[in-house]
């Protein structure tokens, strides 16, 4: 604890100093989130970060996220904690292999879910979160067909909703796909007055049981104003800290996945980073970002499209 307190100290020093800003997403561990000058989503937290001074973002997340700070910040200096922070939903859809995926379907509309590196981006259309992911596919006109990438879950549950026959990429995040419907069902006799909260990266037999569907940030909105007392959380464990510090009189519960003796889910990337990996990466300035300008000219217009149709 001693330790943490003195880190804490000296990384707030040095963001004064540099003029730095800390951004963390909502899955990382409880100390980084109570360091961070702002805690969200990933496109929420990259936006967040462009409309400040600061000269340096320190984005603790995963790749893809520094990524879109950059693309959305280009004259700052983005700096990752850790450069092994990398994504499993992410990693599925290699570049080299979209590209040739999209050849099958030259007259598709790409819709890419903003869990995707910068170079995927930029093959894209328009970009999408879990949050406007319906509304932005609903936008497009019936009869123009659309590719959707890279969670097929998510797409999938797309498909569901607006009756669209999306051409879906076979991508899946590891936490989301390995709930267990099992034990789940046996948390939910244990606690039967609970709620199951579920994000849409979840596998479809999740989702069907599921009381209320949405995004992470969705989920934290839905808790603090819905009446019931106990909830069954299935995403990444890390948003159970803002739940607890938003709702303390309401108990949570994660979402056990298939093969682990603990009782939660947590995304092995999102934990690589660390108070002392922040502290190094800030003061000594290293695991920087950098896109080429085309890149992040490239990867920004689909972004932009879809800031314009959610308003």
């Amino acid at each position: 604890m001693g330790e943490n307190l003195d880190l804490e100290r000296k990384i707030k020093q040095l963001c004064k100093d540099k003029n730095a800003i800390i951004i963390a997403h909502y899955y990382q561990t409880a100390e980084i989130q109570d360091i961070a000058d702002f805690i969200g989503d990933s496109l929420q937290l990259s936006q967040k970060a462009a409309e400040t001074d600061a000269d340096i973002i320190v984005f603790a997340g995963v790749y893809f996220m520094a990524e879109t700070a950059k693309i959305l910040s280009p004259d700052k200096k983005v700096l990752i904690p850790d450069k092994e922070a990398g994504c499993s939903l992410a990693d599925s859809l290699p570049a080299d292999k979209f590209a040739e995926f999209l050849k099958q379907y030259p007259n598709h509309t790409v819709i890419t879910y903003v869990n995707a590196s910068a170079e995927i981006k930029a093959m894209s259309d328009i970009i999408c979160t879990s949050s406007n992911a319906v509304k932005i596919v609903e936008s497009i006109p019936k009869d123009k067909p659309i590719v959707f990438a890279p969670d097929r879950n998510l797409g999938n549950y797309i498909n569901s909703l607006t009756g669209r026959n999306m051409v879906i990429w076979d991508g899946a995040c590891h936490v989301h796909e390995e709930f267990s419907l099992e034990r789940i069902l046996e948390l939910k006799k244990a606690y039967p007055n609970a709620k199951l909260i579920a994000h849409p990266e979840c596998k479809k037999p999740i989702l069907i049981i599921s009381d209320f569907i949405g995004s992470t940030a969705s989920l934290l909105n839905f808790v603090q104003k819905d009446d019931a007392k106990e909830y069954i959380v299935a995403t990444e464990s890390g948003i159970l800290h803002q739940m607890i510090k938003a709702c303390p009189d309401k108990t949570f519960i994660a979402a056990p996945p298939i093969d682990s003796t603990c009782g939660c889910n947590d995304c092995k990337f999102m934990k690589l980073n660390t108070l002392q990996k922040i502290y190094r990466s800030l003061k000594n300035e290293i695991y920087e970002v950098n896109l080429s300008l085309e890149i992040i000219e490239k990867a920004k217009k689909p972004i932009l499209k879809m800031l314009e149709l959610s308003k």
